[in-house]
């Protein structure tokens, strides 16, 4: 066998991710409860984007990436039941392969460390900083280097850091971005599709939360009328 068709053999037999179908499967065997289609539909199409991100061939775990997705996750699941809401992250989560304490424990550890820095002027690669300081660093090497692979994710938690620290002008955001090595035109696209995923998932959920109330209002109206139609036959009846 030529030496180019041995090495294309080994490199296969390397990497051999799990299909979509199954990471799909290991979901929802993970959490059998019915989810409702308002938030259904959106965590099976964030899963199939997440299962690519996890398994390209160069995917890194990194902290930043884990409170984007974590912030992701929870806007999204905003108003669910906080203990089945836990679940369905540990369910999501252990369904990629990974570890929901650690993006939690992460997310936190870098949530804390921006809302204590009070401006953006500390959101700077420093690998002899603090953790989240330390953590830009490590994205900045890897970007350098042209291992990073770039995903919407990131972009979410450079975001959310900036948002953690006050910081509400674009510069600030372009700062950061080039700081760490990421191109900013990728980052606004993904943000601006962040966005409009949650926009329509509010308009979704605000058109649920109409329906249910009309919904309670015509089952109130049924029962009123139908105890004062009850009252009346008792009453024909004395």
């Amino acid at each position: 066998m030529p030496r180019s068709c041995r090495r294309a053999v080994v490199v296969k037999a390397a990497f051999s991710p799990p299909t979509v179908a199954e990471t799909k499967r290991n979901f929802i065997e993970a959490y059998t409860r019915p989810i409702p289609a308002i938030y259904n539909t959106v965590l099976q199409e964030l899963l199939v984007q997440q299962h690519f991100i996890r398994y390209g061939i160069n995917y890194q775990y990194n902290a930043v990436y884990a409170l984007g997705f974590v912030s992701v996750f929870d806007q999204i699941l905003d108003g669910f039941d906080a203990g089945d809401k836990a679940a369905l992250f540990g369910a999501y989560v252990n369904a990629i392969g990974e570890d929901p304490s650690q993006y939690r424990a992460d997310a936190e550890q870098l949530e804390a460390q921006a809302r204590s820095l009070g401006s953006p002027d500390g959101l700077v690669p420093d690998a002899s900083g603090n953790e989240l300081q330390q953590a830009l660093a490590a994205v900045a090497a890897s970007t350098e280097s042209g291992k990073f692979a770039y995903n919407r994710f990131f972009a979410v938690g450079l975001f959310r850091l900036l948002e953690l620290t006050g910081a509400k002008e674009p510069a600030a955001l372009e700062k950061l971005v080039k700081a760490v090595g990421v191109k900013p035109a990728s980052v606004n696209k993904d943000l601006l599709m962040y966005k409009g995923v949650l926009s329509k998932l509010s308009s979704a959920k605000e058109m649920m939360r109409d329906f249910l109330e009309r919904e309670k209002r015509k089952q109130a109206e049924r029962e009123a009328a139908k105890a004062a139609k009850a009252g009346s036959e008792a009453t024909a009846q004395a």
